[in-house]
């Protein structure tokens, strides 16, 4: 049989840059070469795209733009075409079947880069247009979920003009409050405020990342996260939890475990597990996710489940929670990336 043309973007102009590079390095080493022709196509913090020609070990070191190492390069939007444009001793088309973005954050999980690849004809493994947007913004997210039947924090949106907001409603529902960007990832620009005087510089930290900020309530308990994996027919990983000693899961915390530790599966018992995995397909579905997605939910001290958020592109490394909780429910990291690769296939 023909091998697929995978082409596995990764990079972007996105302070989720870094986890990026991380996370493709991962991907890059563990698709099949005997079943996929594979296609590196760095985007610089700049926007610039290159396919990418060097060692992988160049990704993980963000050495990766070298200009020997890297051709110039663009995703032809013509629906015939199913390429890259090589920018090489004049255009060079170099044809590709999947488009795999490994991208987090703003421009790359966000519905933009989907939107090309749909428009350019080729299958995309992941979420579409549609689901990515909407599983970017925290608010238009629980909105839907909400609408499902599912829970969702007490939350306030505010801009830049309406800070004066977020005071009263912090008094009304109690300290702390999470202060978060809309639409950002991997932590960033969030806060933790236990107090009145702390307000004011975590809205403008989350400003920083975005022109919306969301205020949410805490919640009791602890955060339970689900991969589920497919289009129509869906199945899930084992659930995972957050353990915290402390503050909350902060970027730090995410990418190194200092003080904290991640259980798979769950403490919890079954009954509380298949809840959580019910949970998170119906907001799968809600948000019309596609391919793959992490939900992630809080479980409280009554046993009642809070959604949090969606990550329709979850950290891929082979650490990563994602597939820790696919490998806990049996199934490889390369075994995932082929089912991924064939949803992809399937929804063309």
């Amino acid at each position: 049989m023909k091998k697929l043309t995978v082409a596995v973007f990764f990079g972007g102009c996105s302070p989720e840059y870094s986890v990026s590079l991380e996370s493709a390095s991962a991907v890059l080493r563990n698709l099949d070469p005997e079943k996929y022709q594979i296609v590196p196509v760095g985007i610089t913090k700049d926007g610039d795209w290159f396919y990418f020609t060097g060692e992988w070990d160049q990704i993980t070191l963000d050495t990766w733009y070298k200009e020997e190492d890297c051709i110039p390069a663009a995703l032809s939007l013509n629906r015939s075409d199913h390429c890259l444009l090589l920018q090489k001793n004049g255009v060079q088309k170099l044809p590709v079947d999947i488009a795999f973005p490994v991208l987090h954050g703003k421009n790359g999980e966000d519905g933009t880069i989907q939107g090309a690849i749909e428009l350019a004809g080729i299958a995309l493994a992941g979420c579409g247009v549609l689901a990515s947007a909407v599983c970017m913004d925290k608010d238009r997210a629980h909105r839907l979920a909400a609408a499902a039947g599912v829970r969702v924090p007490q939350a306030l949106v505010i801009r830049q003009q309406d800070q004066n907001l977020a005071q009263q409603f912090a008094d009304r529902i109690g300290y702390p409050v999470f202060v978060k960007p809309v639409k950002a990832g991997s932590s960033y620009g969030i806060s933790k405020v236990t107090r009145p005087q702390q307000l004011h510089h975590a809205l403008a930290l989350a400003f920083r990342y975005d022109d919306e900020v969301i205020l949410e309530e805490t919640i009791p308990g602890f955060e339970v996260g689900c991969a589920v994996l497919g289009n129509d027919q869906l199945l899930t990983g084992e659930v995972d939890e957050i353990e915290l000693s402390g503050g909350f899961f902060d970027f730090t915390e995410k990418y190194t475990l200092k003080t904290s530790a991640i259980h798979v599966p769950a403490r919890i018992t079954p009954k509380q597990a298949q809840a959580v995995k019910q949970t998170a397909m119906t907001v799968y579905r809600a948000l019309g996710c596609s391919g793959f997605a992490r939900v992630d939910s809080f479980l409280t001290p009554d046993g009642e489940i809070v959604f949090n958020e969606v990550n329709t592109i979850p950290g891929f490394t082979e650490h990563s929670r994602y597939p820790g909780m696919m490998q806990a429910a049996g199934f490889s990291f390369g075994e995932v990336l082929d089912r991924i690769i064939g949803l992809a296939v399937e929804r063309l």
